[in-house]
């Protein structure tokens, strides 16, 4: 006999129905209350301490020789011989060239007879003067003859002393014919070859002459950060480095010059169309490494800050605005925004004038992944630092300076 199923009522259908709604709900909330907490981001930092640094300031600035000659010619005439190479390096007194000599030459000879002449004339003017003399206490002559013999004598001495002081000058002509280097140092081009005519004292240079060991290097500073370092000096922020300032040289290609210079003066006035005073340091140049006109950059050491804070770059960031800005680890373990105030560069490090204080653990790796209120974490300094191209740096590491 078939069993016959009966279709369960109203009543019985809503009690299945709130007993299935029960059991979901009690399922969604177990699920709840048992998914895992998110976990908290884990930041590398860097301990901020300060420490004494030797603050340094990098300017533009282009070499210039020590000295420099332009050789013209003392006297006029045609060019015989140059007895130089272009470009070797030549000593005070080197004959540089030869101007035709004859002409000179001749002038010293009629000079020097001219001397002759008055000399043997004044032979015969003295000797008359004592006879006159004589002659003239027992009124053997006039006084009138003896007065013109007299007047004769120093005629004749006159005429002497014109005669040596033409042929002095004659003899310094005739030297002039060779063109001598005034100083030592390498030569230049020259302007003219054997044959060409020139002229005493001409505009136009033969040849010039640079000495280039030592060698001045020419720097511009703002006169705003020349005030801003004088007041930091003189507040005590900065300590004044003894003696003359330490300058080094970044050369074009980006390589550190060998020799080390010293600031030898500033300038008195300011340019009023650019606001800038020059610098100019004194650097060797024993190999002839720098050649004038060269642009370097100068690392001027401006002081020593004994209390200095210096963070990595990598650190701190630029806002909307344009301002420096770093994220904090705090003590409540939570991130802070700070609004940091730098200075000048050193090596890959920021130069902290506000903002940030000695103990703060700076942020410098997982600053994306952390935002000012969130918790944090600080990661144990690693065992290798990177370099400032990437990576964190331990909270141990040291401002390189």
């Amino acid at each position: 006999m078939e069993a016959k199923f009966r279709k369960p009522s109203a009543r019985t259908a809503g009690a299945i129905a709130l007993v299935a709604a029960a059991t979901l709900v009690a399922g969604c909330s177990k699920s709840k209350t048992e998914a895992p907490p998110a976990p908290v981001a884990e930041v590398g930092v860097f301990k901020v301490a300060p420490e004494a640094l030797q603050i340094t300031t990098e300017l533009p600035g282009r070499t210039a020789a020590f000295q420099v000659a332009e050789v013209r010619p003392q006297v006029s005439g045609l060019i015989q011989k140059r007895l130089f190479v272009e470009g070797a390096d030549v000593k005070a007194g080197t004959a540089l060239y030869q101007i035709d000599a004859a002409t000179y030459q001749a002038t010293v000879s009629s000079a020097k007879a001219a001397l002759a002449k008055a000399k043997a004339n004044l032979m015969t003017s003295g000797p008359k003067v004592s006879r006159y003399k004589e002659l003239v206490a027992i009124e053997g002559v006039s006084r009138q003859d003896y007065d013109d013999a007299v007047a004769s004598n120093e005629q004749a001495k006159a005429d002497v002393e014109s005669a040596a002081a033409a042929l002095e000058q004659a003899a310094i002509n005739l030297k002039y014919t060779h063109v001598n280097a005034p100083i030592s140092g390498r030569i230049s081009r020259s302007t003219v070859t054997p044959g060409a005519l020139v002229t005493a004292n001409q505009t136009t240079a033969l040849t010039t002459v640079q000495q280039l060991d030592p060698i001045y290097v020419d720097v511009t500073q703002s006169s705003e950060d020349m005030l801003r370092l004088k007041r930091d000096i003189e507040s005590g922020g900065l300590k004044k480095s003894g003696g003359l300032a330490k300058v080094t040289l970044v050369l074009s290609d980006g390589s550190k010059y060998a020799e080390a210079g010293k600031l030898q003066f500033s300038d008195v006035s300011v340019d009023p169309g650019t606001g800038n005073v020059t610098l100019r340091a004194l650097f060797p140049n024993p190999k002839h490494d720098l050649l004038p006109g060269m642009f370097v950059r100068a690392v001027v050491e401006s002081g020593v800050d004994e209390a200095a804070i210096a963070v990595p770059q990598q650190g701190v960031t630029r806002n909307a605005k344009g301002q420096a800005t770093a994220l904090v680890l705090n003590k409540e373990g939570k991130v802070e925004q700070r609004t940091l105030v730098t200075g000048a560069t050193l090596g890959d490090k920021w130069l902290v004038k506000s903002g940030l204080v000695a103990g703060d653990l700076l942020i410098v790796e997982g600053v994306q992944k952390v935002k000012p209120g969130a918790p944090a974490t600080a990661a144990k300094p690693a065992a290798a630092v990177a370099g400032p191209a990437g990576g964190a740096m331990s909270p141990n590491a040291k401002s390189a300076h």
